[in-house]
């Protein structure tokens, strides 16, 4: 069965169905989306990491249709995708015969095959069905001087359409609509309600072409609705559509229903999803499979055992989770991390540190992807700040799959130099600008370098934040702050020199050592972090080191800074604290990436294996 959707960035409109959110689905479905070249990244990452069983997808240019549609004038607030639909003849492929086509405010209460065998009920003539609209909008009576388009009574909703394309080509439904449309704009000027006035035009001219579904396969929440009207009790619901702009917040005397049907989607767990319903056909299947293999070949008395298991785990992703917005700029710079529910609170102050670009990678559950949108709206501060990227890797697994998340976030940055940092670190004020103007300073372009950003400490929750490199100073020498991890982990960021930073008024080159973990600049193409790496322990070192062994040399700014925050420990520090299996764990993992590198790199990488054994 066929579904198909349009997506922009900003408006969303679809061909698709809702059941893969649904487990009441029994058949096989293929999506098609008309998307831009953002929604084809976004979605061909989401289908790719989710791996819906029996569930095929393709994607086709929106940019080559909107010639089609971009004469009419259009007041809808969906834009040009709001007339998308009447392109679909010309869109999919001449093959495909019948199309389900829904917009994406549908939540389904229903297995979508039932409406699929509405199909057979039609007559030889019918090439559409649609539903009645529910509101007197065609009927021209909502307000004074109300004049709408020419519809057949009420007029039908376009939010779900059944389509047979076979037929539409069949009485040239291309130029049928186009004529439709140039003689009613002769009067009407432009469209109110996008595609649906054409459709309802068209309709008006030949009625024996629609055949009329029953209600309760649209239940349209819109202003001005007669809804309730169409069911005696919700639970005679099938197709709920949130088509007022107001969205959830609708009125309706059953809405708290719908909206918590609608809730209970979003928060399902999406893993759920991944269970094969029939027969392995899909290319999501054929995954899973090779994926079990992976997993069965893996020793069970291993003791990283765990650890291998979470490096071949396909987490599913969701890219730019919020609306992006960001115009390349020579020379930007992005800053990158990573972070889960405990850690949101960190978000505002660095948003008001930081106000360049950044790409966020962010490890939730799908109820706490749903929490973190209703924080993310509510905060002034964010929603003020289209320049963030929130890209949601779901939670699976037991560890914490930091390099995981990092590259994420790190594939996603759109400039040309990225700052690799952590959540609980909040930049000086002007390193956005500063970091700027040295990558320009520095020939960032033409050599391999690393820019060190000094780390620091404070273990007060409340902070009189320095506003300069003087004053960091002075709060150095009182007490207030410290050199970071200088008490558990000097060797860490000890490489930095602290000392001559003090006093250095010009960026200065450091050599690599043991153990060294800087935050740095550095330019987008770098190596990705070592997903081996999970939860505590080596994951930024081992990427410090692939920089080193690539020549990067590492060179510390001398008027840059960023202050750690305090914060509870992590689940996955105290494992490492308590758990000798995960120590030795770790040292395994450390030697094998010490293996991996001398392959990678020869006899240069001899080194890193030399200096850990003399740790």
């Amino acid at each position: 069965m066929d579904t198909t959707q349009l997506r922009t960035r900003t408006t969303t409109q679809t061909v698709k169905d809702c059941p893969p959110f649904k487990s009441v689905r029994r058949n096989p479905l293929h999506f098609h989306f008309i998307t831009d070249a953002v929604a084809n990244q976004i979605l061909s990452s989401l289908f790719q990491s989710w791996m819906v069983p029996s569930l095929q997808v393709s994607f086709y240019d929106a940019d080559k249709l909107k010639s089609e549609v971009s004469w009419i004038p259009n007041k809808h607030y969906s834009g040009i995708y709001g007339l998308m639909k009447l392109t679909l003849t010309k869109a999919l492929p001449p093959d495909l015969s019948k199309i389900i086509v829904l917009d994406t405010d549908i939540t389904f209460a229903t297995d979508i095959a039932e409406l699929w065998g509405v199909f057979r009920k039609f007559t030889d003539k019918q090439v559409i069905g649609l539903v009645e609209n529910q509101s007197d909008w065609y009927l021209g009576n909502l307000w004074k001087n109300h004049k709408p388009w020419p519809a057949l009574g009420r007029g039908f909703n376009t939010g779900v359409i059944l389509l047979y394309l076979e037929r539409l080509r069949q009485i040239k439904w291309e130029q049928m609509w186009r004529l439709t449309a140039e003689k009613e704009l002769m009067n009407m000027l432009s469209t109110s309600l996008a595609d649906q006035d054409i459709f309802n035009a068209f309709i008006k001219q030949d009625p024996v072409l629609v055949h009329q579904l029953p209600c309760f396969w649209n239940v349209q929440l819109s202003d001005h609705t007669r809804s309730e009207l169409c069911y005696t009790d919700v639970s005679d619901l099938k197709v709920i559509h949130w088509n007022s702009p107001k969205k959830l917040r609708v009125k309706n005397k059953h809405v708290e229903f719908f909206r918590n049907l609608y809730l209970t989607f979003l928060e399902y767990d999406g893993n759920l999803l991944r269970r094969e319903l029939f027969g392995c056909w899909s290319q999501a299947c054929l995954e899973s499979i090779q994926l079990q293999k992976a997993l069965e070949d893996l020793d069970e008395d291993d003791q990283c055992y765990d650890f291998r298991r979470e490096r071949i785990t396909i987490h599913r992703v969701h890219l730019y989770f919020l609306q992006y917005e960001y115009t390349l700029t020579e020379n930007d710079v992005t800053l990158v991390a990573q972070l889960s529910m405990d850690r949101l609170q960190m978000l505002e102050a660095i948003c008001k540190h930081w106000e360049g670009p950044i790409s966020l990678a962010l490890y939730m559950s799908d109820a706490e992807a749903q929490q973190f949108l209703r924080y993310a709206q509510a905060s002034e501060v964010l929603k003020n700040r289209n320049n963030v990227g929130y890209h949601i890797v779901y939670k699976e697994g037991q560890f914490y799959p930091v390099n995981l998340l990092r590259n994420v976030a790190l594939k996603n940055a759109n400039t040309p130099y990225v700052f690799l940092t952590d959540v609980d670190f909040l930049p000086m004020y002007g390193l956005y600008e500063y970091l700027r103007k040295s990558v320009v300073q520095l020939d960032m372009t033409g050599t391999r370098k690393a820019l060190v950003v000094p780390a620091f400490e404070t273990l007060r929750y409340r902070l009189s934040f320095p506003k300069s490199k003087a004053e960091l100073l002075s709060m150095l020498d009182m007490g207030t702050l410290y050199t970071f991890r200088y008490h558990v982990w000097p060797k860490g960021h000890a490489p930095s020199n602290y000392a001559k930073w003090r006093t250095s008024t010009t960026p200065y080159k450091v050599d690599w050592e043991p153990d060294f973990e800087p935050y740095v600049v550095v330019k987008r193409d770098c190596p990705e972090y070592d997903q081996r790496f999970v939860g505590f322990g080596w994951n930024k070192v081992s990427h410090i080191i692939e920089l080193d062994a690539q020549e990067y040399d590492l060179v510390v700014l001398p008027n840059a800074f960023m202050i750690h925050m305090p914060h509870a420990p992590s689940f996955d520090i105290s494992k490492f604290r308590s758990s000798t299996s995960y120590r030795n764990c770790l040292n395994t993992l450390k030697d094998e990436f010490h293996q991996d590198l001398s392959r990678k790199y020869g006899s240069g990488a001899l080194k890193y294996l030399t200096a850990q054994r003399n740790i």
